[in-house]
């Protein structure tokens, strides 16, 4: 029994990782016109490609009525525009009811987007209830550093087909 819940806690986790990194793909086939040409203001931009994730528990994991709590870790390559690695933890929890869960987590990004190279920090926070997904994946303010300092944005992803694939919608700062 405790095998089984671990793997649902870990499945769920990838699940939420998975699936519910984007709820929604967004249909464009390049990125959008700058939002201004001033030099040194935010650029906006769009990034896209595939991504590898591996889940790791990390401990036993905590089950009490009606719940399980379980610690994972996050081991992730990203392909595409974005050319990096994300590395981070994970806390998930599983009800007693199918399909309902949620999970939080932290996940440093170290590598390159579109050609810039630096690190940032990803807040991850999702629930679902009764099997309907509510997620969101957003650069924490201020930890970008190297050419990304000052990057801002959102992440969503898909899966099709077995194959992981994100979404990143982000501001930085125009280069000098």
């Amino acid at each position: 029994m405790k095998n089984q819940s671990l793997a649902g806690a870990v499945a769920m986790a990838a699940i939420c990782l998975a699936i519910g990194i984007g709820f929604s793909a967004f249909a464009r086939s390049q990125s959008p016109a700058p939002a201004t040409t001033q030099k040194g203001a935010p650029v906006t931009s769009h990034a896209a490609g595939t991504f590898d994730v591996k889940l790791v528990p990390q401990g036993p994991e905590d089950k009490t009525e009606g719940s399980t709590i379980a610690h994972l870790s996050i081991d992730k390559q990203y392909h595409g525009d974005l050319e990096a690695t994300g590395k981070g933890e994970m806390l998930t929890t599983t009800t007693s009811v199918k399909g309902s869960a949620g999970y939080v987590a932290m996940e440093r990004i170290s590598g390159t987007l579109h050609g810039r190279s630096g690190t940032f920090v990803l807040q991850h926070s999702g629930t679902m209830a009764h099997g309907t997904f509510q997620l969101s994946v957003t650069v924490v303010p201020d930890s970008a550093t190297g050419q990304l300092a000052g990057l801002t944005g959102k992440l969503t992803g898909t899966v099709a087909d077995g194959k992981h694939s994100y979404e990143f919608d982000y501001s930085l700062p125009e280069m000098p």
